[in-house]
């Protein structure tokens, strides 16, 4: 266990993590190990650039808070939550696929009834969402717990407006007795994810940029399902082939069409045209044990 070469360290590392009592703890460390140590031979990596790896991490977890998480946003933009994504949701067909939760999902959103207008008085096209929720079976899911939350018009989350009084474009939400979500909002827009931290600095530095195409996002549980969580994308958005996180499905693009003035679904009259958009989302079964 003395005077380590470059190759001697990491099988002295690996030898060491043996005892470690959790299998799977086991498995995952040596691997890490494994993988980190060949990772810093292939590049030579300096003292140097160790360093300013620390510092990156360092400040990506001081740029975390209670409605911003830069390391949900980091681990997005290197295509790693997509990728534990995919491996998490191997469902087959017949269900709807499954996309990144994104940072700025917030526990506790507000409980609102079918129908609802969510938009805060937010300026922007009304938008009309309809929702059916189902099983693989066809049966509709009544009862599940659908939670919405989605960009403004400028492309801002409520939790990124100090100045907002409340939640806005944000809403808990459960399907009826037919296993169908209505609500009201407005249509979301494109938008870039925060570059004013680490991440941000590594999507700079990589030439890269950080806009996301418009959508809306959705969070969808019932008893003896697995909870989806995914997106619903607009169809035509220019950003839909270079997604800074990688999250688009074809699966998932809709359009949201364009209605002109008149009466809604629900029978609310407009005097100026609104979107409307139509989903049917289907869930997988609950593992078992689950």
């Amino acid at each position: 266990m003395r005077d380590m070469d470059e190759r001697g360290i990491t099988a002295s590392v690996i030898e060491r993590l043996q005892a470690t009592p959790d299998p799977r703890l086991r498995r995952i460390m040596t691997s890490l190990v494994r993988h980190l140590h060949d990772f810093v031979r292939d590049v030579e990596l300096t003292e140097a650039e160790w360093a300013t790896a620390i510092d990156f991490l360092t400040r990506t977890g001081q740029a975390c808070t209670g409605t911003r998480q830069e390391f949900i946003l980091l681990s997005d933009t290197l295509g790693v939550s997509i990728l534990v994504d995919a491996l998490a949701h191997r469902a087959g067909s017949g269900v709807t696929e499954s996309t990144v939760l994104g940072p700025f999902y917030v526990e506790g959103a507000p409980e609102r009834a079918n129908g609802a207008d969510i938009s805060a008085g937010l300026v922007g096209e009304p938008l009309f969402v309809e929702a059916s929720i189902a099983g693989r079976d066809g049966a509709a899911l009544a009862g599940a717990t659908v939670d919405v939350w989605h960009s403004d018009d400028e492309g801002f989350y409520d939790v990124q407006r100090p100045d907002r009084p409340g939640p806005a474009l944000r809403a808990r939400f459960h399907s009826d007795a037919a296993g169908w979500v209505r609500f009201w909002t407005i249509q979301p827009r494109s938008y870039p994810v925060p570059v004013d931290g680490p991440a941000g600095e590594m999507l700079r530095a990589t030439g890269r940029h950080a806009f996301r195409p418009a959508h809306v996002h959705f969070r969808l549980a019932a008893p003896g399902h697995a909870t989806l969580v995914t997106h619903i994308f607009v169809a035509g958005d220019a950003y839909l082939d270079s997604d800074a996180v990688f999250a688009v499905k074809h699966s998932l693009i809709r359009d949201f069409t364009e209605q002109p003035p008149g009466t809604a679904p629900d029978g609310r009259v407009l005097g100026r045209p609104w979107r409307r958009l139509e989903a049917a989302f289907v869930l997988a079964e609950a593992a078992l044990g689950a």
